[in-house]
């Protein structure tokens, strides 16, 4: 997956190396181009911070576990497939799951990891077969990144071979997500229709001929409304 030939590679595998053996706080740019035998000002036309080394390797893991993706199995539901593109995602991370601990035990989202880890949720729901587009894709996206988020922590200190406790724990945060998301769309949904009931008793309103106009001679057809504008 990290392609060790590259300086990119060996500066990501540097990282992931010193923060599997001190706080990820404590490692300092200097660090990781000592371990990764580059110049300083060599890292730095690859990368500007650690925050960007990260984003460079979710991006890898990104990649890895798009390529893993099985051909889904006839009959398989949208959330049997989630789970699975989740649970393939943390096999993924297993070989630097000691790194990734002291990271998610120092590291504060900052602005510029925001966009990466959105665009995680879009594709592992993408690779489930799940839409993330449009405004229900939003909601996904979010609900997703709420369910990842809180299962991701349960791994982190799942040490059993089987991680039992990390599929128990995203099989009931999907459910539960499912079910809310769910709720969430019958609602807009009847929203929607509100606003389509309103729209079309203005049209009708704002449709009444002008008193003054001159009136329309029985041969010519009586104009129609035009229907309300569809949104973009």
């Amino acid at each position: 997956m990290i392609d060790a030939m590259t300086n990119e590679g060996r500066i990501i595998t540097a990282a992931l190396a010193l923060a599997a053996e001190k706080r990820w706080a404590d490692v300092t740019l200097w660090d990781i181009a000592e371990r990764a035998s580059v110049a300083l000002v060599d890292l730095k036309s690859h990368f500007g911070s650690k925050g960007d080394i990260l984003t460079a390797y979710t991006r890898l893991v990104d990649d890895e576990v798009l390529r893993r993706v099985p051909k889904r199995a006839p009959g398989l539901g949208p959330r049997d497939a989630l789970f699975d593109v989740i649970m393939g995602r943390f096999d993924v991370l297993a070989p630097h799951k000691r790194a990734l601990k002291s990271i998610a035990a120092d590291a504060v989202m900052d602005p510029s990891r925001v966009a990466p880890f959105v665009s995680t949720q879009r594709w592992m729901l993408e690779a489930a077969g799940i839409s993330a587009h449009g405004v229900d894709g939003g909601l996904r996206v979010a609900g997703l990144a709420a369910v990842y988020g809180s299962v991701f922590r349960t791994w982190l200190d799942d040490d059993d071979a089987g991680l039992a406790r990390t599929m128990a724990a995203l099989d009931r945060r999907l459910r539960r997500g499912e079910q809310t998301l769910n709720t969430v769309a019958d609602v807009r949904r009847g929203a929607e229709r509100v606003v389509d009931v309103i729209a079309g008793l203005f049209t009708k309103r704002t449709a009444r001929p002008d008193a003054n106009a001159p009136a329309a001679s029985s041969s010519t057809p009586a104009s129609t409304p035009p229907p309300p504008a569809a949104p973009i």
